[in-house]
């Protein structure tokens, strides 16, 4: 890199990237942790994905599980957030592949974007859908509403479609709701903790919290417990996915190159923190725990808040997680928005011409917003037919985020010429960068194992067909066509100037 004088504003730090500034610049520092802290959700992730650690590991799983996947996930955050620091830029993690590869740049940005974008399009399907779980349960036990798989699709269509319209009205929107999301995620978690403490009159022993395994997979052979165990450390992985949501909109964010990465470094420890509290407290509180896994509101924490604290109590904290779960799609949504926006922007996206586009009212790419609704409600069909589609979902989630997430860190790492930004690791770089790296190369291999027995079409993990589908895709295209044309990011100011455009000011904040 060329040692360019240090830029005393986020538009001349973007310009000195290539970009024009396109997006409104409104987010603060709080702001940018808020998307992401929400996106994490561990009022979302945790609750609707509890279940699958019930089944594949048990309370040890759960807890110790939690504590031990945070620790890593934090390995990949700090990693990813000191080069988020020297690139703040919307396209994020396929940028930075692009400016630290010293050979192949267009292939590793390609290849790093599509995976991006497949792991953002199934963590928006994997939260909305899991939002469409919460709901129906919250409907059955409200208004006597059974829960079956058609009407949880219904519920999911209707959630997604207003993520959509909110997303459409303006950043300005998405701000206020980040924020109040973040307030409602602690205030939320701290009611729930403080109620499940206090109201029940048993609760399990805290030797069976932290180091109860339970095996219900079907697997048989020996260390199937252990198996279970790994397979059940899912519900925390997929939970910590989405904090690259504080990069994606770093464009977007004022002071982006300090307070992108921090937000992206605390969403995560702040989740770690609360999260364990969260999940202490409702295992703590289980009371029949077949009962309440084979649960027919189809999720797990909601019989066991009706099960320790009473029929209205317990209605009262899913609604509390219910609303945190449509805060978390919303921002959900903004993040990939914002990475096929800014893909599309470089030309790697079929119709790119049409995914680029900025509504100049709102400032918001609203074509972008509407083809991850779409993507994302394509990717939860198979629902219908396929009782592990969740299941599915967050694993593609996890395997697609993971590997556009260390990508660049291991292009860092083998970067002697990296040129740090303010916010960075110093001497710590190294080895936590290699500890993210393994980590992730582990869980990419753990998430497409078989996670039931005997293996049937209604429980078919099919995480690596969706995965080797999008790979796929994206090789052929490369090899064919993409490889001749694609160049990785294109910057905008160059294009403007080549054909003798005038760039435009900033706009207004």
């Amino acid at each position: 890199m060329s040692a360019d004088p240090v830029p005393s504003t986020d538009e001349e730090r973007l310009a000195q990237l290539g970009y024009q500034q396109e997006l409104h610049r409104r987010l603060s520092g709080f702001s940018n942790f808020a998307v992401s802290f929400s996106i994490i959700s561990i009022l979302a992730g945790a609750i609707t994905s509890y279940g699958i650690a019930m089944n594949a590991g048990g309370p040890l799983a759960i807890t110790l599980g939690w504590l031990f996947v945070g620790v890593m996930v934090t390995f990949v955050a700090l990693a990813m957030a000191e080069v988020c620091s020297a690139y703040p830029t919307a396209g994020a993690l396929y940028w930075w592949a692009a400016a630290l590869a010293k050979r192949n740049k267009a292939a590793w940005a390609w290849f790093v974007g599509w995976f991006n974008f497949l792991g953002e399009v199934a963590v928006t399907a994997a939260i909305d859908f899991g939002a469409a779980i919460t709901t129906s349960a919250f409907l059955s036990l409200t208004f006597d509403i059974e829960v079956t798989t058609g009407r949880t699709f219904l519920v999911f269509l209707v959630i997604i479609l207003v993520h959509g319209l909110l997303n459409t009205f303006g950043v300005s929107l998405v701000r206020l709701l980040s924020d109040v999301s973040a307030w409602w995620h602690l205030v939320g978690v701290a009611v729930i903790v403080v109620l499940l403490a206090v109201v029940p009159d048993n609760h399990k022993p805290i030797s069976e919290v932290f180091f109860e395994v339970r095996n219900e997979t079907g697997f048989t052979f020996a260390g199937a417990g252990a198996y279970a165990v790994l397979i059940g450390l899912l519900m925390a992985q997929y939970t910590y996915t989405g904090y690259d949501a504080s990069a994606h909109v770093a464009e977007e964010t004022h002071d982006a190159s300090r307070a992108a990465p921090r937000g992206i470094v605390m969403s995560v420890v702040v989740s770690v923190i609360a999260g364990f509290i969260l999940l202490f407290a409702i295992t703590w509180s289980i009371q029949d725990y077949t009962a309440q896994l084979k649960t027919p509101l189809n999720l797990p924490p909601a019989q066991i808040f009706i099960d320790a604290v009473g029929h209205n109590t317990g209605t009262f904290l899913l609604f509390i997680c219910m609303v945190a779960q449509w805060f978390c799609g919303m921002a959900s949504v903004t993040a990939n928005s914002r990475m096929a926006y800014a893909f599309a922007r470089d030309g790697a996206l079929p119709g790119s011409r049409l995914w680029k586009q900025v509504n100049p009212r709102t400032g918001t790419p609203t074509n972008s917003i509407w083809l991850c609704v779409t993507m994302s409600t394509l990717l939860v069909l198979p629902s219908l037919w396929n009782n592990t589609a969740y299941l599915a979902a967050t694993s593609i989630a996890v395997i697609g985020l993971y590997i556009a997430y260390v990508g660049p860190v291991l292009l860092r790492r083998l970067s002697p010429d990296f040129q740090p930004g303010p916010w960075n690791l110093g001497r710590w770089s190294a080895p936590i960068g290699w500890i993210a790296i393994v980590w992730v190369i582990v869980i990419c291999v753990l998430f497409v194992l078989p996670t039931a027995s005997p293996i049937t079409v209604s429980n078919f993990n099919y995480t690596i067909i969706a995965v080797a589908v999008v790979v796929g895709a994206a090789t052929v295209w490369w090899l064919a066509s993409a490889r001749k044309w694609f160049t990785g990011p294109k910057q905008n100011l160059i294009e403007k100037a080549a054909h003798g455009e005038q760039t435009m000011p900033a706009p207004p904040e």
